[in-house]
C-alpha cells in the first residue's frame, strides 16, 4: 500500500514498531487478538488494527502539501478535514479557514472566494451542488480535492446499479457530511433514500411488503428522498450502499435483510430487484471493528476509545466496547486527569462528563485500547504513557 508524507508529529515509533511486527506476523490480517504491553501493574490490550486509514493519511498528505504550495494564497476547508480535532486544530494554526460546519450550515458566503482562493475538499467528499457553486466562483476543486477513494468507490457502485433500474438505498446517518455527498451523487443517477439503522429498514419493508400505506410514508422518511424518489415505483428495484464508516455488520445485516423481503416478494426472479452491493464496505471500517470484536475476547476492567467526538467510526467503535464492559471515550491523553478521574464523552447524550473512581480494580489494571480511524498514533502513544505514568507501579 501506498506510503504517504504527513507531519512527523502524527507519527508514533512506538505504535509503528508494534503495527509492522504484526504485520510481519500476519501479512493476511486474520488475527485479530490484541497486542500486550506489559508493566508492572497495568496490561494494556491494544487493538490489532487502529488509527490512521489510507483515505485519512491521504487527505493530509494533500492539505498540507497544499498549504505548502499556496504561501500567500487564502486556503479554505470545505469542513473539517476529517473528524479529529488535532488535525483541524493544526490546519486552522496554518492559516486555513472552514467555509461551512460539520452540518453544513456556512461559515463564509461562497460569494466571498475567487477564482485565486484554494479550496480543499475534505476525505467526506462533498455534493455535486457545492462543487458547482465552487466551480461559479472559479474554484478549481479537482486540484485539491482529498475525497477518500473508498467514498468515491461507494459513488462509482451507485453509479453501476443505477444504470441497470434500481433504486439506491444509503445506510448512514441523514446529517453526516459523507452521507450528504454520497446521497447527492446517488441522486443524480437514480432514486435514492437514506435509512440510519435496521429499525427504519424494518419500517422500509413494510412499505415494500404493503402492510404500510404509501400515504404515511412521509411520517417516517420525510426529507430522506431525493425529488425522483417514488414510493410505489421506487421500492420496486432496490440495492444497499453505505456511509462508509458505518457498523460494516450492520449495514450488511440490514441488507440480507431487505433481500429477503424482496425475495418474498418476488421469489422467482429476486436477482432483479435486489442489487447485491456488498463490496461498498470500507476495508478500514472492517479492519477496525473486527479488531475490537477481537479485543473484546479479552477479560479486562475497562476499554478506552481514542479518537474525535464527532467522528463516526468512532463512535461505533465505543458502541462494540460498551455492550460488554466501563467504556471511556476520550478525544486524547489530557481527559485522563488522575488515577481516579477521567473526562469523557457521553455518546448516548453527546455530552462531556467526569467520572470518579473509573477503574476500581483491585491489584493489577487490565485495559482494552482502541482508536478510529481519524485519530493520530502519536495521540495513542499519548494515551499509553499517560496510563503508564498513573498507573504502573
Amino acid at each position: 500500500m501506498k506510503q504517504f508524507t504527513i507531519p512527523f508529529t502524527y507519527r508514533s515509533s512506538l505504535i509503528a514498531d508494534i503495527k509492522q511486527k504484526r504485520k510481519l506476523a500476519d501479512k493476511m490480517k486474520k488475527d485479530f487478538t490484541p497486542s500486550l504491553l506489559e508493566f508492572e501493574g497495568l496490561k494494556i490490550y491494544l487493538a490489532r488494527h487502529f488509527g490512521f486509514c489510507y483515505g485519512v493519511e491521504n487527505a493530509i498528505e494533500i492539505a498540507f502539501k497544499t498549504i505548502e504550495e499556496n504561501a500567500g494564497k487564502r486556503i479554505f476547508l470545505l469542513s473539517e478535514m476529517i473528524h479529529n480535532p488535532k488535525v483541524n486544530a493544526d490546519l486552522i494554526n496554518l492559516g486555513v479557514t472552514f467555509l461551512q460546519d460539520t452540518k453544513g450550515n456556512q461559515l463564509i458566503d461562497f460569494s466571498e472566494l475567487n477564482e485565486d482562493d484554494v479550496v480543499i475538499i475534505p476525505a467526506f467528499g462533498t455534493t455535486l451542488n457545492i462543487e458547482n457553486k465552487l466551480k461559479e466562483s472559479g474554484i478549481k476543486i479537482e486540484k485539491y480535492n482529498t475525497t477518500c477513494p473508498f467514498v468515491e468507490k461507494v459513488w462509482n457502485r451507485s453509479e453501476q446499479i443505477a444504470k441497470q433500474g434500481f433504486s439506491i438505498i444509503v445506510h448512514g446517518k441523514p446529517s453526516h457530511e459523507e452521507t450528504r455527498a454520497t446521497f447527492s451523487h446517488a441522486s443524480s443517477a437514480a432514486p435514492t433514500l437514506v435509512i440510519n439503522d435496521m429499525q427504519e429498514a424494518q419500517i422500509l419493508a413494510k412499505f415494500i411488503s404493503g402492510e404500510l400505506p404509501i400515504n404515511v410514508f412521509d411520517n417516517f422518511f420525510e426529507g430522506r428522498y431525493s425529488e425522483n424518489f417514488i414510493p410505489e415505483k421506487s421500492l420496486d428495484k432496490i440495492g444497499v450502499v453505505n456511509q462508509t464508516t458505518m457498523l460494516a455488520a450492520e449495514t450488511q445485516g440490514i441488507s440480507d435483510f431487505l433481500k429477503s423481503v424482496m425475495a418474498a416478494k418476488y421469489p422467482e426472479n429476486t436477482s432483479l430487484h435486489f442489487a447485491d452491493t456488498r463490496d461498498t464496505l470500507c476495508y478500514a471500517t472492517n479492519d477496525n471493528q473486527s479488531a475490537v470484536y477481537g479485543l473484546l475476547e479479552q477479560e479486562a476492567d475497562i476499554a478506552i476509545v481514542v479518537g474525535g467526538y464527532n467522528s463516526s467510526n468512532t463512535s461505533h467503535l465505543v458502541e462494540l466496547c460498551e455492550a460488554k464492559l466501563p467504556t471511556y471515550f476520550i478525544k486524547d491523553e489530557s481527559k485522563i486527569i488522575s488515577q481516579n478521574i477521567i473526562s469523557h464523552f457521553d455518546l448516548r447524550n453527546k455530552i462531556e462528563k467526569i467520572s470518579e473512581n473509573y477503574l476500581h480494580a483491585d491489584g493489577e489494571k487490565r485495559i482494552l485500547l482502541t482508536a478510529g480511524a481519524s485519530c493520530p498514533d502519536a495521540v495513542v502513544e499519548s494515551v499509553i504513557l499517560k496510563l503508564k505514568e498513573l498507573f504502573s507501579v
